[in-house]
């Protein structure tokens, strides 16, 4: 399966968007749960979060058609997650539990669309791939070339996947011995190593029974995206840029 670029095996990957300005990329765990980054549940001009009724999944999206539409009903960060917004300064910290989890109003039951597994967290030298709505392939959802897992630092996994603005929040899939596919971490930020490009991810791990339940007591409306085609360079010593 991963040597499929066109988008036809990962319908269950989508794109985020937030009033046809700005997406993320996400994918479904659940019939009616989506996986993506938490950063993308806030406005970064504001750092306010956005209204739900203003986020739509598209599964599948394809070159302006998507194999199911739905609003969204509730989203929740991780509850350790704290956004940064505009500041000049990004952490670790902030990557490791750059997670969330959107509830969607309907769910998605078609059997063209099946919800990925997930598994734990790949060690060091795993053949990983990246399946997002990048600047580049904003039109359909294209694996990358594989890569892999360059170290696990500070609670997050750092990857030699080159990533660029709207792959925000994409699954990122380790594959077992039949090359199927499951969602190990997802894509938080791009940055640099040694002068290469590089992403870091946060690790599921036991990250998301907590997300369950940080869903689960979601009682605000809010939650939204945030602006990907521009992004914003964060001048630290990791050269943190959110993608």
């Amino acid at each position: 399966m991963h040597t499929t670029q066109d988008g036809r095996a990962w319908e269950a990957v989508g794109r985020l968007e937030i009033s046809g300005e700005a997406f993320c990329t996400g994918a479904l765990i659940e019939p009616r749960l989506v996986l993506t980054a938490a950063h993308c549940l806030f406005d970064p001009t504001t750092g306010e979060r956005v209204a739900v009724e203003d986020i739509q999944f598209l599964a599948g999206w394809r070159h302006g058609r998507a194999a199911a539409y739905r609003r969204v009903r509730s989203a929740a960060p991780h509850p350790d997650y704290v956004y940064t917004g505009g500041s000049s300064t990004d952490s670790t910290d902030r990557v490791r539990h750059d997670l969330a989890l959107i509830q969607l109003q309907h769910p998605i039951r078609n059997t063209t669309i099946t919800p990925f597994a997930t598994d734990a967290q790949p060690g060091k030298g795993a053949r990983v791939g990246v399946v997002s709505y990048a600047h580049n392939r904003s039109e359909a959802p294209a694996l990358q070339e594989l890569c892999q897992v360059m170290a696990q630092q500070d609670g997050m996994l750092v990857l030699s996947c080159a990533v660029d603005f709207g792959a925000s929040g994409s699954p990122v899939f380790s594959f077992d011995e039949n090359d199927t596919p499951r969602i190990v971490s997802v894509v938080s930020a791009k940055a640099q190593a040694n002068g290469q490009p590089v992403s870091l991810a946060a690790p599921l791990n036991d990250l998301l029974p907590a997300l369950h339940d940080a869903l689960a007591n979601s009682g605000d409306k809010g939650a939204g995206l945030t602006t990907m085609a521009a992004g914003t360079r964060r001048d630290t010593g990791a050269k943190f840029v959110k993608p």
